[in-house]
């Protein structure tokens, strides 16, 4: 069996293995089996894809049978599922998402009681149990209760509380990009009962439509929008809403590097950023780095993956960490990465220093080529001897002037090389060429 687990849960095509009712099924069935209490009762969420239900209630199914019951809170976004796991003591959340992916992707990500994302531990012994199986019993669908309305307006209210109550959002007109997705209700409503003058595009799912030309991989809808209506800013969340792009107000894309420049200055100014440091991954460009080190603001940086980041943030005792596609993880208030609640910090910013997005978060990105190319398998690639001849070309040839990642999409079947460096037409010839080395390589 392939590994069923990738950097963000399972993903995976809608009704095809690995997200086919048999391995849902008994992956909803190891979980409950696997958590400590009797009778555990586990909080589901999902975004807006027609599959979601279908999904959910064979997850449903698979925890009853292993002894647990299933709360459903209904569309709602991955962190809103992670607060409220945590809020009402559920022995685990789990929300039926892909996330930015596009329509016919689904997924199942896992967090545990303190809404955290599960342990690598506990993923692979489920990955072990459900591998082991081979009994092929039928599964029958196992529909929920409607949702709680309660548990959304916890969730509202835990996003305002992050807020000072005397801050004033009255100058300011954004754009907000739901992607059709997880926030499409619950986005406009925050900002509604804030009082914050906006615009929404992407709050009328179909059920298709979700990250269709929208949301933070598509944001240039929102870019030509906030310049047309003359908005200040511009947000764009993902399927899932738990990751955040922002655009200024002349519609130039601010990615999660920038966002984590911005709030780092902001917290240390105000003596709430520990260390004082911060969080990234390695995808991070390098401009980001020399720009806290002027700050005098410490960076550590870890594998991709909000999971990775946020466990070097609790090891380490800080308060802000990222990645660069817009994960933000404000530990004050959340254990994971939440695309309202950035865009909360971000306008707490605005308002406060009262200077314009562009202002705030700028920063000079060194040139940064990402290269995908589709693979058939995955092995170390030091051991294949034309892509690692291509990487150490690239690595003498750069001198330490910039930086080269290679490694695998943990969601998809990619092989993903990174270039940063001075030179953009440089790097972008040497990422071409570790790309023709891994075609004839590992694509054939």
């Amino acid at each position: 069996m392939k590994k069923l687990f990738g950097t963000d849960g399972i993903r995976g095509k809608a009704g095809v293995p690995p997200l086919d009712a048999t391995t849902v099924y008994r992956v909803g069935r190891a979980l409950a089996r696997n958590l400590a209490s009797n009778g555990p009762r586990l909080l589901i969420g999902r975004d807006t894809r027609s599959s979601g239900n279908t999904l959910e209630s064979w997850l449903a199914a698979g925890i009853a049978a292993g002894g647990g019951e299933a709360v459903s809170a209904g569309v709602i976004s991955t962190p809103g599922v992670a607060h409220l796991t945590r809020r009402f003591d559920f022995a685990a959340g789990v929300v039926i998402s892909a996330s930015h992916n596009p329509f016919p992707d689904n997924g199942v990500k896992l967090f545990s009681t303190d809404g955290k994302k599960v342990s690598d531990d506990l993923e692979t012994t489920i990955s072990k149990e459900v591998a082991a199986d081979i009994s092929d019993e039928e599964v029958v669908e196992h529909p929920l209760p409607a949702p709680d309305p309660t548990l959304q307006d916890e969730y509202l209210r835990h996003l305002k509380s992050s807020i000072p109550p005397e801050t004033d959002f009255s100058p300011l007109k954004i754009g907000l990009d739901c992607a059709n997705g997880a926030t499409y209700r619950i986005g406009p409503r925050l900002l509604e009962e804030l009082d914050i003058d906006f615009e929404p595009i992407g709050v009328t799912p179909d059920g298709r439509n979700i990250n269709d030309t929208s949301g933070s991989t598509h944001p240039e809808q929102l870019a030509r929008h906030v310049v047309e209506s003359r908005c200040d800013l511009g947000a764009a969340l993902d399927g899932d809403g738990d990751r955040l792009l922002l655009v200024d107000g002349d519609g130039q894309l601010i990615n999660g590097d920038a966002i984590l420049l911005m709030c780092a200055r902001h917290m240390k100014a105000e003596q709430r950023l520990p260390g004082p440091s911060i969080v990234a991954t390695v995808m991070s460009n390098l401009a980001l780095e020399q720009a806290l080190e002027s700050e005098e603001i410490g960076f550590f940086r870890t594998k991709v993956g909000d999971k990775y980041v946020a466990e070097e943030m609790e090891r380490r005792g800080l308060a802000l960490g990222g990645e660069q596609s817009g994960h933000i993880i404000f530990s004050d208030f959340s254990s994971t990465g939440d695309g309202l609640l950035t865009l909360l910090q971000v306008l707490r910013v605005v308002a406060t220093l009262a200077k314009p997005l562009k202002e705030l978060a700028y920063l000079r990105q060194f040139p940064q080529v990402l290269v995908n190319v589709p693979i058939k398998e995955k092995r170390d690639v030091q051991q294949v001897p034309e892509i690692a001849h291509a990487m150490e070309e690239a690595e003498r040839q750069m001198a330490g002037r910039g930086r080269l990642l290679v490694r695998f999409s943990g969601t998809e079947p990619l092989l993903r090389i990174m270039m940063e460096g001075p030179d953009e037409g440089e790097i972008r010839a040497l990422s071409a060429s570790i790309a023709e080395a891994t075609r004839r390589s590992l694509a054939e």
